[in-house]
């Protein structure tokens, strides 16, 4: 198994592996998100996202499933080189990231917004 690296702000994150998980809670409807993440080639690209319910500008995505409770579906998106989460504090918690190892809190005060990207990643979208 290959290890990653990720950036969360100025720390410096090692993964378990190229895939990680970020899981939160929506600041208004209160309903939960996850989403499935690697590592390639100095970019972030979203495999999987999920919801737990719908509400306001939370629908699932195109081709959702429901699986277990959850929608699933796989965005198709292109890989993006900084993803950039809030840290606004309305939730009560933070975004939880995973890999297959551990899970850290990230983001739970809130404060400026946290800039995720791979180690030695391009700093500028395409």
């Amino acid at each position: 198994m290959s290890t990653a690296c990720l950036l969360v702000g100025t720390a410096v994150l090692t993964l378990a592996s190229q895939d990680f998980e970020l899981r939160w809670r929506h600041s208004v409807e209160r309903i939960e998100w996850r989403e499935s993440w690697a590592v390639d080639g100095g970019r972030l690209h979203l495999t999987e996202a999920a919801v737990k319910g719908s509400g306001a500008g939370m629908e699932p995505g195109e081709g959702a499933r429901l699986m277990k409770g959850w929608w699933v579906w796989r965005p198709d998106l292109a890989p993006v080189s900084v993803l950039t989460l809030a840290a606004s504090g309305a939730t009560g918690q933070g975004w939880r990231l995973c890999d297959a190892v551990t899970c850290r809190e990230i983001g739970a005060e809130p404060g400026a917004p946290i800039a995720l990207r791979p180690c030695g990643g391009a700093d500028v979208e395409p």
